[in-house]
Parts: C-alpha cells; sequence; structure tokens
C-alpha cells in the first residue's frame, strides 16, 4: 500500500514562515530549559529531605515509603536537571512522566478534585511525554555526544 503525503500546510502570511523555521528549535529547547528547569525546583525541597515524603507515597499505596519517597526526590530533582541540560533526557522525562502521571491519578481521582485539580498535573505529563519520545535536540548535551538513549 503506498502512503501519499500530505503536502506542508500552505501559511497565511508566508512572510513569517522564515520566523517560524528560525525560532522553531528554540522555542523547543526554551520549553525542555523550563520543564527540566521546574521540574528540578519542584524536588529541590524533597531532595533535602528525602524520607519527607514517605507518608504521602504510601498513602497512595507505594510501600515501603522509605524506598518510593527518595526515588520520588531524585527523580524529580536530577532527572529534571537532565531534562534541562538534555542529558539522558528521554529516560530522565519517562521516569518524570510516571511521576506525573500518579499526580494526575492523586489529583484527579485520590483527593476527588477531578479535572481541575489534575489539569496542571496532566500538562505536565504531556509535556514529559513530549520529550520521552522527542529526546532533546541540536542544543543539548546529548547532541554535543553525538548520542542519544
Amino acid at each position: 500500500m503506498t502512503e501519499l503525503a500530505s503536502p506542508k500546510p500552505r501559511l497565511i502570511l508566508p512572510a513569517l514562515g522564515g520566523l517560524y523555521s528560525t525560532l522553531h528549535e528554540g522555542a523547543e529547547t526554551l520549553l525542555r530549559l523550563a520543564a527540566g528547569g521546574l521540574l528540578a525546583t519542584h524536588g529541590y525541597g524533597k531532595i533535602l529531605d528525602p524520607f519527607g515524603a514517605s507518608g504521602m507515597v504510601e498513602s497512595l499505596g507505594f510501600y515501603p515509603g522509605t524506598f518510593w519517597s527518595p526515588l520520588l526526590s531524585a527523580t524529580e530533582f536530577f532527572g529534571g536537571i537532565l531534562i534541562a541540560i538534555g542529558l539522558f533526557t528521554r529516560p530522565a522525562a519517562f521516569a518524570g512522566m510516571i511521576v506525573l502521571a500518579v499526580t494526575v491519578y492523586f489529583h484527579g481521582i485520590v483527593a476527588g478534585e477531578g479535572l481541575m485539580g489534575a489539569e496542571k498535573s496532566i500538562l505536565w505529563t504531556l509535556i514529559l511525554f513530549f520529550f520521552a519520545v522527542r529526546g532533546a535536540n541540536s542544543h543539548s548535551v546529548d547532541a554535543k555526544l553525538g548520542r542519544q538513549f
């Protein structure tokens, strides 16, 4: 079966084509830097007290909390740094995506907040899903090393 290639959509304002192609990779890099930096910032308090979330993770059914709490802390803090610099981007983003998917469950179901309570976690999960699938671009440590996971 042959696959028909769909033509590239034409721009309503063709004069903006150069701007879009110039900013394309920079916008993706900015999103990766922001996502990784904010994830690391969010995990900073947890990494200072890696066992502090033990009770919370056990309340979600993750036993023992003394195992899952430091893993959560490291995933957010170190994973965020890795995503921001673009090193092991896919596995770091995948791990962060799993953590954020659990927060979707927590806010949406356990805490009974529904969509309105889970919407931020859903957005975060999808951003990290994007980088888990896409990886980093040419503005990353992965690219400088010439290898991606």
